[in-house]
């Protein structure tokens, strides 16, 4: 029991109504609103302050005159935003039927839209028995009517026209190299300062590593879930990305950045978590949805005191539950709404196909009601097309609005460039958009999004300089992370300052890169592989809150030839005269459309052979009068190509790139291409070649 008491001369509670649920502000007061199937008692709990341990005011929620159906409210006059709220609920405590309440843990809003989180928060507290209102994170009431967005709106720019930089926000500028002031570091309103860098690299979407309120304690003793793949909240921003601490910053905050990206053609993709939470398993901490009605949102094995794991975190997120899909769509609504963000990417997105035993059904209720959601429409969605417990779904997912992470363009590009056998084939595949993936669902090209890294894994430059993962910072042994790493490190393992290591390793660093912006299919590349950042070899570094992680802005001018390379590599991409979007191709509509055609060393000989390491194809681009041939040589030692002959015989190809070359001349700025003389081009060792031609070529476009 506590002894909490009701302070009396606050005005009288009403009995409020169960929509809308969370926190809501109306004339005279707020509406609170909670779903619980099987708790006994609920109570509403305000603080004052975010590390208060006693409430300032308890106000029953009472289950005869304040429930209807499974959502127990209230209205409480007086309330403004900025108040500090929790809840306690009351019910058995019997985990063979699925049941574990426990009131004496603060528990967060599902539907708060506004996180605190006091300075001993305390996860433990959370596990252990006993009262933990001091150390708990705590909901807070907001008002989206008070902030004033100037007529921004989500930008809806076409697929056929983004490029994806995967970002951390905290990682991009917590470094001292970004010269920012210490208060801006690693904040949303220090990414704001570097949006002048990002609209020279020209990107045209930031999807964002988790922002969703998450426990940075979720993580090995003494170290930090950097990450932010253990979501507490699903409506709340990420307070400790906020340079300011007050109860509402973080949303104002949010806000800003969002705006302001806005302001400079920047799309905002979150990268959101719904497949778990970070109240683990049978050990971990009550903070939230497992105090008000485990059984609804988790799946529970056929033992009910088991939680099923399907995502390798302890617990897996019931999807498929009404209230819980309710859930999912209405963050969502809420994001696009209320926070204007462009689109989403979703983490093992597969799992939300499972239903409560953990079947895979093939029409998945939750997906076909975010696929459906009028509010969505237009909105940007990526799937993650698979889930730890095995099931893969990339070319299969289900709907028509998604597009997917194709983990196959990053395997077999990798394979092709550090020599794999039997790799031609699939890299040409992926040139065109993985139409043997997405073809016989006549997917667009844009279906694919396209990347050889990402936060999970190797960084760029660590694909061309470690042959092995080395996460022994993680405290695991080197046990955690990928071992199928498909890189090669250039002959030494780690950093060295052997000139023809790293010429070779940049050289290769270009090559991933030319395949990534210039294939079909959205490109997508993660933050500082531009500059070759480096995390040591550490392929894990979700624990990694430290300059493993984080940008270094010395790398700018270390690597100022491959950040120049970039920039003009997606120069050409952006301005492409292109509109695949909802022209589903199969492949030999590609083939034939496109007019590609396939060569190796000899015009129209491309050898197929698993032993070849080299192709080349070149195709018309109409719409743009440009003319475009791509060299591929994996091999390790230089080899001729033929060209194939111009129409008119007398025009030349031009050279835009040769990734042999050493810079500034392995690639062209525009209108200074340089003409490729006689009929057959030596590619060097381990090289991309892109020859252009045509009436469009000054100025023109790659496809």
């Amino acid at each position: 029991m506590h002894d909490e008491t009701v302070l009396k001369e606050h005005p009288a509670p009403a009995t409020g109504c169960s929509y809308p649920i969370g926190a809501t502000l109306a004339p005279g007061g707020a509406n609170f609103s909670v779903f619980s199937r099987s708790a006994a008692k609920i109570d509403l709990l305000f603080f004052d302050r975010v590390d208060d341990g006693r409430p300032s005011r308890v106000i029953p929620i009472d289950p005869a005159a304040n429930r209807t159906y499974h959502y127990w409210h209230v209205f409480v006059p007086g309330v403004e935003a900025g108040q500090i709220y929790g809840f306690r609920a009351y019910g058995p405590f019997e985990p063979a039927w699925g049941l574990r309440f426990d009131p004496s843990k603060l528990l967060l809003d599902p539907y708060g839209r506004a996180t605190v989180v006091p300075k001993n928060y305390s996860r433990d507290a959370a596990r252990r028995q006993g009262d933990n209102a001091a150390t708990a994170m705590k909901s807070v009431v907001t008002d989206p009517r008070a902030y004033d967005w100037e007529g921004d709106v989500p930008l809806k720019r076409p697929w056929s026209r983004t490029i994806i930089y995967e970002m951390h926000v905290r990682g991009f500028t917590a470094d001292p190299s970004s010269g920012l002031p210490e208060s801006k570091r690693g904040t949303y309103a220090g990414l704001v300062e570097k949006i002048p860098y990002l609209r020279q690299l020209g990107v045209t979407a930031v999807e964002l590593l988790p922002v969703f309120q998450f426990d940075a304690q979720d993580a090995p003793a003494g170290r930090t879930n950097y990450w932010g793949y253990s979501p507490v909240s699903f409506f709340a921003p990420h307070q400790a990305y906020s340079s300011r601490q007050e109860p509402l910053a973080a949303v104002d905050e949010f806000r800003d950045m969002v705006k302001a990206l806005h302001r400079n053609g920047i799309e905002v993709i979150l990268d959101v978590v719904f497949n778990h939470t970070a109240e683990g398993g049978n050990d971990g901490p009550t903070q939230c949805f497992r105090g008000l009605d485990n059984p609804a949102y988790y799946l529970l094995c056929e033992d009910r005191s088991q939680y099923a794991n399907f995502t390798g975190t302890g617990n897996t997120l019931n999807a498929n539950h009404p209230a819980v899909r309710r859930m999912i769509v209405d963050s969502l609504r809420y994001w696009v709404s209320e926070m204007h963000v462009d689109g989403f990417r979703f983490d093992l997105a597969s799992i939300l196909a499972r239903d409560s035993s953990g079947a895979v059904l093939s029409n998945p209720p939750v997906l076909w009601d975010i696929e459906s959601e009028p509010v969505l429409a237009g909105t940007k969605m990526i799937a993650e097309a698979w889930d730890a417990a095995g099931l893969y779904q990339v070319g299969t997912f289900v709907g028509d609005s998604w597009k997917e992470w194709n983990d196959r363009f990053r395997d077999d590009v990798r394979d092709f460039f550090r020599g794999e056998n039997d790799s031609v084939g699939r890299v040409a595949d992926r040139l065109l958009g993985s139409p043997s993936i997405y073809g016989r669902k006549e997917r667009e090209l844009e279906e694919s999004i396209n990347f050889v890294t990402c936060h999970d894994g190797f960084t760029l430059n660590d694909v061309v300089s470690y042959n092995y993962k080395h996460n022994e910072e993680n405290g695991e042994d080197n046990r955690d992370g990928r071992e199928d790493n498909r890189s090669w490190n250039c002959g030494f393992e780690g950093p060295t300052d052997d000139p023809v290591i790293e010429s070779l390793r940049n050289r290769q660093a270009k090559n991933f890169l030319t395949a990534v912006l210039l294939s079909g299919g959205v490109p997508m590349f993660v933050m500082g592989d531009e500059v070759r950042r480096s995390q040591r070899g550490n392929n894990n570094a979700y624990c990694q809150d430290n300059d493993t992680s984080w940008f270094d802005w010395n790398l700018l001018s270390k690597h100022a030839d491959v950040l120049r390379f970039v920039k003009l590599l997606i120069g050409r991409r952006v301005l492409r005269d292109v509109d695949h979007e909802r022209r589903r191709l199969s492949l030999s509509q590609v083939l034939h459309e496109q007019k590609h055609a396939w060569h190796g060393v000899k015009l129209n000989q491309p050898d197929w052979s698993p032993r070849s390491h080299s192709v080349a194809i070149s195709g018309a681009l109409k719409a743009e009068g440009v003319l475009v041939h791509f060299i591929l040589n994996a091999y390790w030692e230089p080899l001729d190509f033929e060209l194939p002959l111009l129409e008119n015989g007398t025009e030349n190809w031009w050279r835009w790139i040769d990734t042999s070359l050493d810079p500034p001349h392995e690639i062209c700025e525009w209108n200074t291409e340089l003409p490729v003389l006689g009929t057959t081009y030596r590619a060097g060792a381990r090289s991309v070649v892109v020859l252009i031609a045509g009436d469009g070529m000054n100025g023109g476009h790659i496809d």
